[in-house]
């Protein structure tokens, strides 16, 4: 079957589904596979869950009319989402980095679908999976997507461009994020920068910040529509406060945004040049920016009687825990207390950049630090200040509720769960 036959079925569906718990009727069925499981085991499932068709790969599995075979599932998934994405017709905003993506992508459809139909992202579905499917879930209403992408390899951002074709492409920034898998950090920055090469080869545009040296160099030869806090960009969006909350001046208007941290300013103001490259009135945008609350242990803010915790337990690598605590230590609390979960995909820079963190910490006014899980136990600078333990269940059996702090910060990679900490105060037997 050809793709665009394929597409023509598609479009008669209600969507695409890639597992059976969540299948609704009248679906399409990719029977994708992982490590740990072959989607073809559940193609004649999915038929009998009222799915449309099922898009098998298996060729053992004997051929009946709601079983559409192909060569590869994966790869099928992909090729019909870039021929939807060109059956559209539509403009695809494409953003990656290594900190502050998701964050970013919510602001910038928050202050876009002011003006124009948009369709972005579902949570992290940011991957070779992610992106053909949120492609797919674009439709004839759709004047503007944003795709997120994610990557922990080099040659992946190429990839989800060939994908995807956007006609704009954002860094967030670049940082020390999946060094495992890229090898250094220019090898990040190589991986990253394959979004600026992708639209430099289709003369398409780059939203640039032109503070960020790395960026401004890396896209030397790009089409650019620049921002800063310099009045020689193209728009100009001037950082105020945040105490924690980040206040910013753009044209002649204060907005006060409810994004914790100096780190938070820069995806805002991108978020804001964006909004203006698209011709949405300054109001429009202040209004939106202000409407937008951060959700998922992303920056929030949780208060109890006495004490208040920065939760921002969604993911952490050096450069966004870092930057994290530099946050917090200027923040006016009467005492500070930090909570640190591992960070994850380090490989063999693992230990040195747990150490670092540690010493960032000792070098701040913070009274209390507690470091959780095996990478940071292993760490060997000692103080009265550290208390470490290699576990969450450790911590939860022999730490106090009662020496919390007027101010917490609790920061980890996902596989943390370190907001479990905010469910120990709500039940703290």
């Amino acid at each position: 079957m050809t793709i665009a036959a394929l597409h023509t079925i598609f479009l008669k569906s209600t969507g695409i589904c890639t597992d059976t718990r969540t299948l609704k009727s009248n679906q399409l069925f990719f029977a994708l596979k992982g490590d740990n499981f072959d989607g073809n085991q559940y193609a004649k499932h999915a038929i009998n869950q009222e799915a449309l068709y099922a898009v098998i790969d298996d060729q053992n599995i004997p051929s009946n009319n709601k079983f559409i075979h192909v060569d590869n599932v994966l790869e099928t998934l992909q090729k019909l989402a870039t021929y939807h994405r060109e059956y559209l017709g539509i403009k695809i905003i494409a953003l990656t980095g290594s900190n502050g993506k998701t964050t970013t992508k919510e602001l910038i459809n928050t202050v876009l679908k002011t003006t124009y139909s948009t369709s972005a992202t579902k949570g992290n579905l940011n991957n070779h999976i992610g992106v053909p499917l949120t492609l797919l879930s674009m439709n004839k209403e759709t004047e503007i997507g944003i795709v997120e992408m994610g990557a922990n390899h080099i040659k992946e951002i190429e990839l989800l461009c060939s994908i995807a074709q956007p006609d704009f492409g954002y860094i967030t920034n670049i940082g020390k994020a999946h060094l495992e898998g890229f090898g250094s950090l220019e090898g990040i920055l190589q991986g990253k920068t394959e979004l600026y090469r992708y639209l430099q080869k289709t003369d398409n545009l780059v939203f640039l910040n032109t503070e960020d040296n790395k960026r401004a160099d890396a896209a030397a030869n790009n089409k650019t529509f620049t921002f800063s806090q310099n009045d020689s960009t193209d728009t100009t969006v001037s950082f105020i406060e945040a105490t924690p909350m980040v206040s910013l001046c753009f044209k002649t208007l204060t907005i006060h945004s409810n994004l914790i941290g100096t780190y938070n300013f820069t995806n805002i103001a991108a978020a804001i040049a964006i909004a203006d490259y698209f011709n949405i009135p300054a109001e429009t945008i202040k209004t939106a920016i202000e409407s937008y609350t951060p959700k998922n242990n992303r920056s929030e803010i949780v208060r109890f009687k006495n004490h208040e915790i920065i939760l921002d337990a969604y993911n952490a690598n050096p450069t966004s825990t870092s930057a994290a605590i530099n946050n917090f230590a200027t923040l006016p609390y009467t005492s500070k207390s930090v909570f640190l979960g591992d960070m994850f995909e380090l490989g063999e820079y693992s230990l040195i950049e747990h150490e670092k963190i540690v010493e960032q910490l000792l070098s701040t006014d913070i009274d209390q630090i507690i470091l959780i899980g095996q990478n940071f136990y292993k760490t060997t600078t000692k103080h009265p200040k550290i208390t470490k333990f290699p576990s969450f269940d450790t911590f939860k059996e022999q730490w106090n509720i009662s020496l919390l702090s007027n101010g917490n910060l609790v920061k980890g990679s996902r596989g943390m769960k370190l907001e479990r900490i905010v469910s120990l105060l709500n039940d703290p037997e």
